[in-house]
């Protein structure tokens, strides 16, 4: 692990001496001093406010060219670095940092907002406020008096669900070192800069900035995805292959993007969530671009299966919604849901996982899915009836167990409803308590933005006497869904 650690630090290092580009954003390019200067005014920073060389550090990078910097001194001083999700509501931010034990919060200097501000003094954290000059200590936040003990430099990083409820899961800087250094080694002359648009908060975010920008190599950063920005891309820089969140084909089909545009693509990547076959076999028909996924995780350390376009070549359509066959030493078995048995070839049951980035045991997952008699593997959906809400993975407990804090919610029910672009979004079913008056939709929304973040938030309400429910009790969440058909 020390050797680990001292590999990226030296990366890291390097990549801060480096000249030239380094980020395009907004369609401006900002070079590698620029970046080394807001590196060097985090460091400063921290130093200012008296944070220990071995006290953990609060992370909430927003897809900014000051949050791509300040990951590269983080790194360096071998931090703890607790990830934070940005996108959310100045209360539920608040309530998030209040949970972690570090000494300092690093992010956007729009993201201090009041209520945020408060509870980082109230904790002795210091907070450090990211901009496009550089970084500099908040107002009432310049010195780090919380007592936290020191730890080993890691990320940890929120999961989304796979293997239960959301929770920091630690990725040593071992496998940081192993994404910069597999992208070294797959590297090709003359490749265009890398396109960043996935969170940079989340493990897709992680492993696609440590195979570029981490390694210094130049990328294009996008706040958010958009298909005009993802199109603008491919047709200027004419990649061989291009990718973003499963979430992104539907979106490309409903915008009509002319198959001219995307002629350079020889197939096109996604994962993290399973993408609709039927939306894959129109973007195949109207592009004739094979669509190739893959299937990762937090817990996982990044991607444990892919498929490859020697696969999808050589087994043809039958694998065309596969995620494909275990990659890098990955190992994937099944077991029946009822018996925990291994499950027979074909069979529908619960994915377990060994990733040799995490370790030797097996992962069990929340995820379903089979194996073939040529071992790739198809996924069927989530045990947990988690919600894909584009390339947000919503667990429906954790809404559920928000809205029930709200006085006048007896009981309540969240489940997936289909959606073109964003194939699914989530919808809340209600039970009102005795005597209470019921709360409008703006109302519940108000009190959701409070806690969760903003993806989690009911697209539709509906109000019931009574949930639907099952012989033994239990909510019925088919019934619930078709509710609102």
């Amino acid at each position: 692990m020390a050797d680990a650690v001292d590999v990226v630090v030296d990366i890291c290092r390097q990549t801060l001496s480096r000249q030239g580009d380094a980020i395009r954003f907004e369609g401006r390019w900002i070079g590698w001093p620029q970046i080394a200067g807001i590196a060097d005014a985090v460091e400063r920073s921290l130093a200012q406010a008296g944070v220990d060389a071995c006290a953990p550090i609060a992370f909430a990078p927003r897809n900014t060219p000051s949050s791509l910097a300040a990951f590269l001194p983080l790194l360096a001083q071998k931090r703890c670095i607790r990830m934070v999700y940005p996108f959310q509501s100045p209360a539920a931010l608040a309530a998030a940092l209040g949970k972690l034990a570090v000494a300092a919060v690093v992010m956007d200097a729009a993201d201090f907002a009041p209520a945020v501000v408060e509870v980082l003094g109230r904790r002795g954290v210091a907070g450090i406020a990211l901009s496009g000059e550089g970084a500099r200590l908040v107002g009432g936040l310049e010195r780090a008096a919380a007592e936290v003990a020191g730890e080993d430099a890691r990320l940890e990083i929120l999961t989304s669900g796979t293997t239960g409820p959301p929770k920091h899961f630690p990725i040593g800087y071992d496998i940081v070192a192993g994404y910069i250094r597999q992208a070294e080694a797959s590297e090709v002359p003359g490749a265009p800069p890398t396109l960043l648009c996935f969170p940079l908060s989340n493990i897709s975010g992680l492993y696609t900035l440590a195979a570029s920008f981490l390694g210094g190599r130049p990328v294009i950063l996008l706040e958010r995805f958009t298909v005009g920005a993802w199109r603008d891309y491919v047709v200027e820089f004419r990649p061989a292959s291009g990718g973003a969140p499963p979430a992104a084909v539907a979106m490309i089909l409903a915008d009509n993007v002319p198959r001219e545009d995307l002629a350079s693509l020889r197939f096109f990547t996604t994962g993290a969530a399973p993408l609709d076959p039927g939306i894959q076999r129109r973007f195949e028909a109207a592009y004739g671009i094979p669509v190739l996924q893959t299937y990762g995780a937090t817990e996982f350390g990044g991607p444990v299966t892919a498929m490859t376009p020697q696969l999808r070549e050589q087994f043809g359509d039958a694998v065309a919604g596969s995620v494909g066959r275990p990659i890098g030493g990955a190992q994937v078995r099944i077991r029946k849901v009822d018996t925990r048995e291994l499950a027979d070839v074909g069979e529908v049951g619960i994915v377990e996982v060994i990733s040799p980035r995490i370790g030797t045991e097996w992962i069990v997952t929340s995820d379903l899915g089979f194996l073939d008699s040529d071992g790739f593997l198809f996924l069927e959906g989530r045990a947990d009836g988690a919600i894909m809400r584009g390339g947000f993975k919503i667990v429906p407990e954790v809404v559920e167990a928000a809205l029930l804090s709200h006085p006048a919610v007896a009981a309540c029910s969240v489940v997936g409803l289909p959606h073109e672009r964003l194939l699914e979004i989530p919808a809340a079913a209600i039970e009102i308590e005795p005597g209470q008056i019921p709360p409008d939709d703006a109302a519940l929304e108000a009190h959701l933005r409070a806690r969760l973040p903003a993806p989690n938030i009911p697209a539709r309400w509906l109000v019931v006497e009574a949930l639907p429910r099952t012989v033994s009790f239990k909510i019925d969440r088919a019934a619930v869904r078709a509710l609102f058909m």
